[in-house]
């Protein structure tokens, strides 16, 4: 029951619509720090669109760097940003920009104010500059917390969390001025952490250093984004079927025709119009321990999201469902009479398809990782030596005579070196496109024959 009233308490959180759902053709790049960098919840919030939505095509773009502040978007907005032409920019930060060691200092409350100072001096830049780009869409999110109350090995920063929360605040404000769209990721990731850690103390979405979401954090991230949009509530399908009568009493966002119930089978072809939301069930990225799958523990995901209902009516005893001859379970019919989730069962064979977009989609996802790592070297290295771009022997140089002194630098040379040449990119910049081409000639839903025999 307690888990049940912290679902309920996120879902009342994010119940209005604040961000308006993207459209065809919608370039929708995400700019942020690490997190953004790093992080999936972009890539699985298009994976619904890909999914949820086949027809509509567009285009979500990492833009995040590792270790940015907002000073450091504000230098690389335009080339890094606006150059790419989006129709939506969504923009967070606040994690770097609060500082990290000096939370362990004297007089706090003087840092803070004059961190929290200097962010918004240049999130005022930032405003300024998005404000000429009229027809652009800007979204501002307020990043996932920082986690002072996890029971981990890592020394928490008191404080740190509510220094985050005022420039959360100050994004909420200008949005509201300027009649941009805002959503938070903060408090929400909070409210589950509170609960959960009444129950683990070592809960955490950010088990490793405090910082960074895992696989399961980001899917929280995307679904509160996807609440925000209004898409909660919205099914992959909904099928209800009378066996009696043999009448179709609910065919909601899909088509079922040729329904009969002959020799102990009721059989109907089904055509949906989405996809199921394929969860991943491989803890991806650098030390990550935790899957996208384990998310739906922590939000009303499945209910909300990712719903494919099959509920018939009439029937007595167990029966065996397949889907174009694949057996996907047994179910009595006092299940079949509640309604089962099509989309929580991976055997289906509009699972295995969504499970190819998934699979391409991630391949997308680390091909544009290794962008990512070639533009934090040009604006968190090159920037600062006047190279920005450079991609010279003067840059090769220099970069070689940093490596000693910067982890970061000498973790992304290999990168580097392949990335320099212009060639290597656009090679790159081709395979993503021809990923996303693939993923949009294969993730249209098919018509399924639906079997359901008695035992």
């Amino acid at each position: 029951m307690f888990v049940v009233l912290m679902v309920i308490a996120v879902a009342i959180s994010t119940s209005s619509q604040n961000v308006e759902v993207f459209k065809k053709n919608d370039k929708v790049v995400f700019v942020g720090n690490s997190i953004t960098d790093g992080g999936h919840y972009h890539s699985y919030i298009w994976l619904y669109y890909m999914t949820h939505f086949p027809k509509t095509k567009l285009e979500i773009v990492n833009a995040g760097v590792g270790g940015d502040t907002s000073y450091d978007i504000l230098r690389r907005l335009d080339d890094d940003v606006l150059n790419r032409k989006p129709t939506v920019v969504t923009l967070t930060f606040g994690m770097n920009d609060t500082g990290y060691q000096e939370f362990n200092g004297k007089n706090i409350d003087a840092f803070i104010r004059e961190r929290v100072s200097r962010s918004d001096s240049s999130f005022k830049l930032i405003e300024k500059k998005l404000l000429s780009y009229p027809h652009v869409r800007k979204i501002m999110i307020g990043g996932s917390p920082y986690d002072e109350t996890a029971k981990v090995k890592n020394h928490a920063l008191k404080r740190k969390n509510s220094a985050i929360q005022q420039l959360i605040e100050i994004q909420k404000t200008v949005a509201e001025k300027n009649n941009w769209e805002f959503i938070d990721f903060n408090a929400p990731m909070l409210k589950i952490n509170a609960t959960q850690q009444q129950k683990d103390s070592s809960f955490s979405f950010c088990p490793n250093d405090r910082i960074h979401p895992e696989n399961d954090g980001h899917l929280v991230m995307a679904y509160l984004f996807l609440k925000s949009q209004g898409l909660a509530g919205k099914p992959v399908a909904g099928i209800g079927i009378d066996a009696v009568n043999k009448k179709v009493v609910t065919s909601e966002n899909c088509k079922i025709q040729q329904l009969k119930n002959e020799n102990g089978t009721l059989s109907f072809n089904y055509l949906a119009n989405s996809l199921p939301y394929p969860l991943d069930t491989v803890a991806r990225g650098w030390e990550a321990k935790q899957a996208q799958a384990q998310g739906i523990k922590y939000v009303p995901f499945m209910d909300e999201i990712n719903r494919e209902t099959l509920q018939v009516s009439g029937l007595d005893g167990k029966y065996r469902i397949s889907i174009d001859g694949e057996v996907i379970g047994e179910f009595s019919s006092a299940e079949l009479f509640k309604g089962i989730n099509l989309a929580s069962i991976s055997k289906t064979p509009q699972y295995q398809q969504a499970m190819q977009v998934m699979y391409l989609n991630e391949e997308r996802f680390e091909i544009e990782r290794r962008l990512r790592q070639y533009a934090w070297t040009q604006f968190s290295f090159f920037q600062n030596k006047n190279l920005l771009f450079a991609d010279d022997r003067k840059a090769i140089d220099t970069i070689h005579a940093g490596l000693s002194s910067n982890f970061f630098l000498a973790v992304n040379m290999d990168n580097y070196s392949k990335s320099m040449f212009p060639e290597i990119r656009n090679a790159w910049k081709k395979e993503m496109s021809g990923l996303v081409d693939v993923i949009y000639s294969i993730n249209t839903p098919k018509n399924r024959k639906v079997n359901i025999t008695k035992i």
